[in-house]
């Protein structure tokens, strides 16, 4: 296949005369310009992208993708409800649960924290929580032989209230009992028996994991759940596995995805990243001014040649097209030096884990990576649209140059 003439011109171009050697400087810092562009945006979008996955990470790790719930309140019956869950296309797993919101008091300190009564042969089938337990043993939680039954603490919650296993707390309810003396408040004490960690504060300071059994004993729910758990096999279809769920269960009952719970969470990250990649892509912008600029000089140190080009039959058309092809190349050449660079130290982060992270303040000890194929397509698509469009307005002067001009006085 023969290649067009104005490809070898083009290519020809990038040659500088001895005398104008900072047009060559200029395609340099123009090349570096498209490959620092494409290179940060690379980084940055493959960092928020690991951020995202490990944010997603512990929340689909603590809770279920799916919990389902009554209007009323709790769910009596709870068996054949479980058995209906499982049957729907798509689920995996269920389990019931309990939430309360409880007051834990050790000494003189107390906090209020949200206490989740679990079936533990169940749990670790619909969540992850279990795989953070760092100390003690989800075999613990159904109590010791004095009969005070365990607790399974966040490691955040441990440390305010100066907890380590093998410690007595007591649990108070803010729903007392009406006593002769009004209301009483009710309490019951539990042994701590394991400390979870899962590195993102709002649970490690704010869960606690009971028994269901001594949940329903300490909320005075008789055989009463507060919903299921619901594990699916794919966790990105779980608005249909919701509607289906619903659709076979009816009223009272309603089923809330992962997806929905954490809305403005994800939708907030999701925002952030577009706005990184608007703010990021005016690097490459700025890059293409430096290819108008060396374009437009490369235009009036190469005039008298366009004009002989143009005398011997060049069209103006063709004449527009070398300087296009140049520039492109230009763009193609910083994009691919770009993703080269980007894909290396993203690669490096991700092995080496060199950029640490204070993880008092993040919760993650190093900079997380996650290299998309979206991102690889769509950064240097755009760069070289940039690129190529930056071309347009230079390419058209020189098609427009007048042939006698530069030759009057040859």
């Amino acid at each position: 296949m023969k290649l067009p003439y104005y490809f070898f011109i083009a290519l020809r171009y990038f040659k500088a005369k001895k005398k104008h050697r900072g047009i060559s400087v200029n395609t340099i810092i123009c090349v570096s310009g498209v490959a620092l562009g494409v290179m940060a945006l690379i980084i940055v979008l493959s960092v928020m992208g690991g951020f995202h996955e490990d944010l997603q990470k512990k929340i689909l790790g603590t809770n279920a993708h799916i919990i389902v719930l009554n209007y009323g309140g709790k769910i009596r019956d709870h068996q054949p409800l479980k058995d209906k869950i499982e049957g729907v296309q798509g689920v995996s797993h269920s389990s019931p649960f309990i939430y309360g919101q409880v007051m834990l008091n050790f000494g003189e300190r107390a906090q209020g924290v949200i206490v989740r009564g679990i079936v533990p042969e169940l749990e670790a089938d619909t969540t992850d929580i279990l795989k953070y337990i760092k100390e003690g043993s989800i075999n613990n939680l159904k109590g010791d032989r004095a009969g005070i039954p365990g607790i399974i603490l966040g490691r955040e919650l441990a440390r305010n209230l100066g907890l380590f296993i093998g410690d007595e707390i007591k649990m108070i309810s803010p729903l007392g009992d009406i006593g002769p003396l009004g209301m009483l408040p009710r309490m019951k004490k539990f042994r701590v028996v394991g400390i979870f960690e899962i590195n993102m504060y709002e649970y490690d300071s704010n869960l606690a994991l009971i028994n269901i059994r001594d949940a329903q004993d300490f909320f005075k729910l008789n055989d009463e759940i507060t919903g299921f758990e619901v594990k699916v096999d794919d966790i990105y279809d779980v608005v249909e596995v919701s509607e289906r769920i619903q659709i076979t269960l009816g009223p009272p009952f309603y089923a809330k995805d992962w997806m929905e719970m954490n809305r403005n969470l994800f939708s907030a990250l999701k925002l952030e990243k577009m706005v990184m990649f608007i703010i990021l892509i005016l690097i490459v912008l700025v890059a293409s001014f430096n290819i108008v600029s060396n374009l437009i000089m490369i235009v009036m140190e190469k005039a008298r040649e366009i004009a002989i080009i143009r005398v011997m039959g060049a069209t103006s058309r063709g004449v527009m097209s070398i300087f296009m092809v140049h520039g492109l190349i230009i763009g193609i050449f910083g994009t691919v030096i770009g993703l080269t660079g980007g894909y290396i130290a993203c690669h490096l982060l991700k092995t080496y884990k060199f950029i640490n992270l204070p993880p008092d303040i993040y919760y993650l000890s190093y900079l997380p990576v996650r290299m998309s194929m979206f991102d690889f397509i769509i950064v240097p698509a755009t760069a070289i649209i940039i690129s190529f469009l930056a071309t347009i307005y230079p390419s058209w002067q020189a098609s427009r140059l007048n042939p006698v001009e530069p030759l009057r006085y040859e």
